[in-house]
């Protein structure tokens, strides 16, 4: 069964001969392969054929389109060989990966089994995004990197805020694992382990170790063979231990408290974490060769500000959790649920939906009389629009067009957002400092026009 798999071309003509060879190449490597149609979705991976002499506005344009469809990616196959400088800026752009045809051996094996693999991935994180919500572009690429985490034998570290959801991206890990042995995923957290019996709780303890180990007692490296290992806000494990932890990944042995006998376990490590584990290490209290050693591959987990566009996916996910898929939602209450700050994150947007659901009596829509009073808006904010990723994509790109560069962008944000935050609080500057989580002198600076201004800006780098 062939792979349908749609390309673009964006050859020129000196190169049509090659070009109709390698699609027969293609073809009989198992691929069907059929020209792109603008808008046309649910195709899943593609290929791009392009040279060095490609027209860079259509490159562009063809990876702004695999941009804006869910599940497609495109795999770019370079006619003839391409300057680093290019491949880099190509992946930069969003390719996947590249190809160049006359530099591998077997080029039409090799791009067959990309495409799968390609295939494979989107299935997947089409899969994942079903079970951890969420539809805007800084969260898919966050599940591309949890699919390709899970596919790798490596140990991978996550990291994030408190609530965005690192426990949840650990199971999925432990979940899509393809190794065929495959056993529990055992959850230990690192905050909970009790000063003394911290060791017994990871390694295991002999009957008469110590106090009250009336019996012997497996601990979560035994219990994890040929499984995973969680250890969540492993920043916190006892510096003690994390030599006995370095050696058992290493080497793949441990001993339990009070005995001399060397076991084996084979498991994979995930580790969680909200700390900076660098800062640790520069202070002491964590050690550099266990930090190269778990963070084989690292996940940055984002925010819930910094993925705005998934917060009514997410509300309307809970809500059918809670009432049920037929429960009707007024808008009003999206509207509130999109202009209100989550400091918790996730976690803390779903303790919201769930004291909203627990406030319905259960009959008609839940509206905004179902928000408990505690949890009310600030009503300054409540009618301000929120802007999406594209939006602010667009001022930005208005920016660099105007010539401005990364300093006089982030000076001319920085600036708006004092003018606004004190026009909000009427003046008062320690509300506003507040506001934007920042000193109060730093807003007495800007009303003495001590910071600058967009013109200032504009007349210091003339066109």
């Amino acid at each position: 069964m062939k792979t349908t798999c749609p390309v673009w071309f964006l050859p020129f003509t000196r190169q049509l001969t090659l070009l109709a060879d390698i699609v027969v190449q293609l073809e009989a490597a198992g691929l069907g392969l059929h020209p792109r149609r603008p808008h046309e979705a649910g195709l899943g991976p593609g290929i791009l054929f392009l040279d060095h002499l490609a027209p860079l506005a259509e490159v562009a344009e063809v990876l702004e389109e695999v941009r804006r469809t869910p599940g497609c990616s495109v795999l770019a196959v370079s006619l003839g060989a391409l300057p680093s400088a290019a491949t880099w800026a190509l992946l930069r752009a969003g390719v996947s990966d590249m190809v160049s045809w006359a530099e591998v051996a077997d080029p039409a094996g090799l791009v067959a089994a990309r495409l799968r693999y390609q295939h494979t991935l989107e299935t997947q994180v089409a899969d994942l995004q079903r079970r951890l919500v969420g539809s805007s572009a800084r969260w898919r690429d966050t599940l591309h990197q949890v699919v390709d985490m899970a596919l790798s034998s490596c140990q991978v570290l996550i990291t994030g805020e408190s609530g965005t959801g690192k426990e949840l991206v650990a199971k999925e890990i432990h979940r899509l694992d393809a190794r065929p042995a495959k056993r529990d995923c055992v959850v230990v957290d690192c905050t909970n382990l009790i000063p003394g019996l911290s060791g017994s709780e990871l390694f295991g303890h002999e009957k008469g170790a110590f106090t009250n180990a009336i019996s012997t007692r497996d601990g979560a490296v035994a219990l994890a063979h040929e499984g995973t290992l969680f250890l969540d806000e492993l920043g916190e494990l006892p510096l003690a231990l994390q030599a006995e932890l370095l050696r058992a990944l290493q080497e793949g042995t441990y001993k339990r408290v009070g005995s001399n006998t060397w076991r084996h376990a084979s498991f994979r490590l995930v580790s969680a974490t909200n700390r900076d584990l660098l800062a640790e290490v520069q202070k002491g209290s964590f050690r550099q060769d266990l930090y190269y050693r778990v963070s084989g591959w690292t996940c940055q987990l984002p925010a819930l500000r910094e993925r705005r566009e998934d917060i009514v996916p997410l509300a309307q996910h809970f809500f059918a959790q809670l009432r049920g898929p037929q429960q009707v939602v007024d808008r009003q209450v999206y509207d509130f649920l999109l202009v209100r700050d989550y400091p918790g994150n996730v976690r803390e947007l779903q303790q919201l939906i769930a004291r909203i659901a627990s406030k319905h009596p259960g009959d008609g829509p839940i509206t905004i009389g179902d928000i408990p009073r505690a949890d009310w808006p600030d009503f300054e904010r409540l009618g301000a629009p929120v802007p999406t990723s594209g939006e602010l994509e667009a001022c930005i790109t208005s920016l660099l067009y105007q010539g401005l560069g990364l300093k006089e962008i982030k000076d001319q944000v920085t600036d708006i957002a004092k003018q606004v935050a004190i026009s909000h609080e009427h003046g008062n500057l320690k509300r506003a400092a507040l506001r934007l989580r920042c000193s109060e002198r730093i807003l007495q600076m800007h009303r003495h026009g001590d910071s600058p201004s967009p013109l200032r800006l504009q007349e210091a780098n003339p066109e």
